[in-house]
């Protein structure tokens, strides 16, 4: 596997090496003992995995405290873009964010830290999107910020027509929402 830093610290891009013959393809898509050797020690408890169609914009989304989560995101079939938001208050890349697009044809991962927002945006007519995450979910943890935010900024490579959301992401906080939280 080849760990690719990104522009913030923390956040990989991860390239599995894939074996191809006349059958198909092969490749591990995690390998503790690799992962530890690139630093990364989160032991993973639980996957989850969604399907969309083109235009969804699921998140952004974290859950803050004890109960924030790493994630290893990867897609099966289709193309998103994978977006990591630094929520760390005291990180010097706060409210920045990495977009990678991820598809069924890279097969690239990205490994996401504890305490980042996470969404995606769907590229393809449909996605399979799957993510492993080091710490099991708690409702009353769970935080979101609107994924039209101006202070990230983020283009989700989707005409704004075309988004489809939930109510739940739509009304969501703001970047300055979660700044008051941690100023108290």
């Amino acid at each position: 596997m080849n760990f690719i830093k990104t522009s913030i610290d923390g956040v990989y891009i991860i390239e599995p090496t894939i074996f191809r013959d006349a059958r198909g393809y092969f490749f591990e898509s995690y390998n503790e003992a690799e992962f530890v050797k690139n630093g990364i020690t989160n032991r993973f408890v639980q996957d989850n995995q969604s399907k969309s169609c083109y235009g969804v914009v699921r998140g952004l989304h974290c859950q803050l405290g004890e109960h924030s989560q790493a994630k290893l995101v990867r897609v099966l079939q289709g193309k998103v873009l994978d977006v990591a938001v630094d929520v760390r208050y005291d990180s010097p890349t706060f409210g920045k964010h990495v977009a990678v697009e991820l598809s069924d044809e890279n097969n690239r991962m990205l490994f996401i830290p504890r305490h980042f927002l996470h969404g995606f945006s769907v590229l393809s007519p449909k996605a399979i999107f799957t993510y492993k995450v080091d710490n099991l979910y708690c409702k009353e943890s769970e935080f979101g910020i609107q994924y039209d935010d101006k202070e990230i900024g983020v283009d989700w490579k989707v005409p704004a027509d075309k988004i489809i959301t939930s109510e739940k992401d739509r009304i969501a906080n703001r970047l300055q929402d979660l700044i008051r939280i941690y100023s108290k």
